[in-house]
């Protein structure tokens, strides 16, 4: 039996894996002496949960593509061999040179996604949720104790990376992007970049962070939050939403992600949690759904992981764990009386997705412009104060109304009462005089 960790027996923990500018490392991951094949026996939980054992019976991934947009990924892993495909690393001239990158979160994310396993039978090692499918590496982010981690974050020059990557991921055929990073504000090439994206009929799948501890509401990230922008939220092992997942009404569902059992590079295991593996697991249920369907578009795809999802809030959405916990076997199921459908919107405001989009996020010239509507909040003050003074002093004039009505018709019934009452006396007192007259 194959040990695979290359490190002390002791575990050892590392948090704030790869962060972008401000990029949210969602992941802390765990390392220690472990077999292959208890790794696998550590996913059953997580494969249970997502029923991936009846969605395979349906599709394994074959044909599907998943861009990987993170600190690279190892194609040697023995996991992994023969399923990835090294695109750019787009954060060149961050490490001094000579410096090679580490490479572990992306490993660990790719694994979760299309992890064959290897010995007998792929029995041993780590599985993904679509193993069939390929991987696209692209390195945008580098981990937080490479060399150039600071420099990275703070020059210009790299600000950029991700808008590319997406570019660079849609233009090479992928299917499904993950994006297994997050930062504080988006920007206006991130916001263009996905558009195309989406244009072009990729599905782009993010986390939505790990700052959700202690926190009612936690902050918004990007790119989850971006229109057209799977945002995916952590559960525990529980399937509730986990602690430092953040919670905002952005995020779309939930996947489970803590204790993860994921790949590293040089054949290593981790094990750790985070919206990060949240994020590599509902990217690979996406690529099942695309490799079944490939010409479904984002918003199907969407809709299948949603309207399919279980344990469902009570209300029928929570920014928790937005609409439940993804279910692949419910969303093929879900994606395939979706595919039966066939109309498309047409008419004044649909706008054309084969429309190119501008490098520098300007819409296409022949689309009119977005009409912004600028409101002015101290006007609105004032004409609700105006509003609910006239709904007081309506009530209270229809209040005087009522009263003024009640007093008169006592009124009315008063005299009327003591004048039966008069006549009924005199005529006691005639009829008494009658009866003594005749003495």
């Amino acid at each position: 039996m194959l040990t695979v960790l290359t490190v002390p027996a002791w575990p050892r923990l590392r948090a704030g894996l790869a962060l972008l500018v401000t990029l949210l490392v969602t992941a802390v991951l765990t390392a220690g002496p472990a077999l292959a094949d208890q790794v696998r026996g550590s996913q059953r939980q997580v494969l249970r949960t997502l029923a991936l054992d009846a969605a395979w019976r349906i599709t394994r991934g074959a044909g599907a593509k998943v861009a990987v947009l993170d600190s690279g990924v190892d194609p040697r892993h023995h996991d992994l061999a023969g399923s990835v495909v090294t695109g750019p690393d787009l954060t060149t001239g961050a490490n001094p040179r000579g410096v090679a990158p580490h490479r572990l979160h992306g490993t660990y994310m790719a694994s979760l996604i299309a992890g064959h396993g290897h010995g007998p039978g792929h029995s041993d090692g780590v599985i993904g949720v679509a193993p069939a499918a390929k991987v696209l590496s692209v390195r945008v982010i580098l981990e937080d104790d490479e060399p150039g981690f600071h420099q990275f974050n703070s020059e210009a020059r790299f600000e950029n990376v991700v808008a590319r990557g997406i570019r660079y991921a849609v233009d090479q055929g992928a299917d499904v992007i993950n994006m297994s990073i997050s930062k504080d504000q988006p920007t206006q090439q991130e916001r263009a970049a996905i558009r195309y994206a989406i244009s072009k009929g990729v599905v782009l799948v993010a986390a939505a962070g790990n700052d959700g501890a202690g926190r009612r509401n936690g902050p918004y990230s990007y790119p989850a939050s971006l229109p057209g922008v799977i945002s995916v939220a952590a559960a525990d092992r529980g399937v509730h939403k986990a602690s430092f997942s953040n919670s905002n009404s952005l995020v779309l569902l939930a996947a489970p992600g803590v204790d993860i059992f994921g790949a590293g590079p040089g054949d290593q295991y981790w094990v750790g949690r985070g919206t990060s593996q949240a994020t590599a697991l509902v990217s690979g249920v996406a690529a099942l759904i695309k490799a079944k369907y490939p010409r479904m578009s984002p918003v199907l795809v969407a809709q299948a992981l949603t309207t399919s999802a279980t344990r469902r809030p009570s209300r029928g959405y929570d920014p928790g764990t937005g609409f439940g916990v993804v279910n692949a076997a419910r969303a093929l199921a879900e994606a395939a009386r979706l595919s039966r459908h066939r109309h498309t919107a047409s008419g004044p405001g649909v706008q054309d997705a084969d429309l190119p989009v501008a490098a520098d996020g300007t819409a296409p010239s022949n689309l009119p412009p977005v009409r912004v509507v600028r409101r002015d909040t101290g006007m609105i003050t004032v004409y609700g104060g105006v509003a609910l003074a006239a709904t007081v002093c309506a009530a209270a004039s229809l209040s005087a109304m009522v009263v003024l009505v009640r007093r008169a018709r006592r009124r009315r019934q008063g005299p009327q009462d003591r004048g039966d009452g008069e006549h009924e006396e005199t005529r006691e007192g005639q009829a008494r005089w009658r009866q003594r007259a005749p003495t």
